[in-house]
């Protein structure tokens, strides 16, 4: 099952050529897993608090089409490895039924010292919503 993130584009989100930033995809595909952990019942803001944070280990990413102002988009994020140590996800920007941006990406929580710790019990088998 895959978590679906559905969003609008914006004028500010694109360049002069009036097509979305490049770079901005990846505040995007960052939306949709912040949406995913906090339905999973995760609050980063409080995990925080304890030394403990999300950092991206590794993404890799094709741009398939350009996504235009006014389209409305949705992320879809499959986990595709839910391991002790990190959890790799596969996140597809589709426009209906087009898909225009692909990204596999790997997390990790880090503790305090800066080092990976083990996940969550939560994110390792996570149930999407």
């Amino acid at each position: 099952m895959a978590h679906i993130f559905n969003f609008k584009i914006y004028y500010e989100d694109t360049d002069m050529g009036g097509i979305v930033y490049y770079a901005n995809y990846f505040k995007f595909i960052e939306r949709a897993r912040s949406n995913l952990v906090a339905g999973i019942g995760i609050d980063q803001l409080e995990l925080r608090t304890t030394g403990v944070t999300f950092v991206v280990q590794n993404v890799s990413a094709e741009y398939l089409e350009p996504a235009r102002v006014d389209d409305n988009l949705r992320v879809e994020t499959k986990v595709l490895d839910g391991s002790p140590v990190r959890w790799v996800l596969q996140q597809d920007i589709w426009r209906k039924q087009e898909l225009i941006f692909k990204a596999k990406v790997t997390i990790v929580l880090v503790g305090s010292k800066g080092k990976p710790i083990r996940l969550l019990a939560k994110l390792r088998r996570p149930t999407l919503q």
